[in-house]
C-alpha cells in the first residue's frame, strides 16, 4: 500500500518574496528567513524540516511507548535544526530533546525502557530515515517520574 501526499504552492518575488503552500490540513505562508536576508514572512523550509522531523519523532516515540505499555503521563519535545553555510548552504543537524514524564507507578525498568525507546524512535521514524546520510540527527532525552 502506498500513501500519497499532495502540495500546491505559489511564489511571488525573489529573495525578499513570499509564497503560500497548502497540503492537506497544512496551509502556510512561506519565505526565506530574515536571518538569510529574506522577507521572514510566515514559515520557511528550515522550520518545516525541523517540524517534520520532530513531529515524526514524537509520534513514533508515542506509539512505541504505548506499544510497550509504559505508564506515560505526558510527552513533550523541543528540537533544534542547524543550517550551515560552510561548503555551501546546507542543513547540518537536528537535535531532539524529548521529555518523557512517567506516572508515579513507573518502575526503574520502565525508566530504563523509556530511555531505550527515546533512542530507538529516531531510527524508526520515516523522516529520520529519509534524512539519513545527509543530516545528523541526535536525541538527548529526559525521563522523569511523577511524585505520588
Amino acid at each position: 500500500m502506498q500513501h500519497e501526499f499532495h502540495l500546491t504552492g505559489s511564489w511571488s518575488g525573489a529573495r525578499k518574496g513570499s509564497g503560500k503552500i497548502k497540503a492537506g490540513n497544512l496551509e502556510a505562508e512561506v519565505s526565506i528567513p530574515s536571518s538569510m536576508n529574506g522577507s521572514g514572512v510566515g514559515t520557511n523550509p528550515d522550520e518545516m524540516l525541523v517540524g517534520s522531523a520532530a513531529t515524526c519523532y514524537i509520534i513514533t516515540l508515542g506509539l512505541m511507548l504505548e506499544r510497550n505499555k509504559l505508564p506515560v503521563k505526558d510527552l513533550k519535545i523541543n528540537s533544534t535544526g542547524t543550517v550551515s553555510e560552510e561548503g555551501g548552504l546546507h542543513f547540518d543537524k537536528i537535535l531532539h530533546f524529548p521529555h518523557i514524564h512517567l506516572k508515579s507507578e513507573a518502575t526503574d525498568a520502565d525508566v530504563t525502557k523509556a530511555k531505550e525507546l527515546a533512542r530507538d524512535a529516531e531510527q524508526a521514524c520515516m523522516i529520520s530515515k529519509a534524512l539519513q546520510g545527509n543530516v545528523t540527527i541526535s536525541v538527548s532525552s529526559k525521563i522523569s517520574v511523577a511524585e505520588e
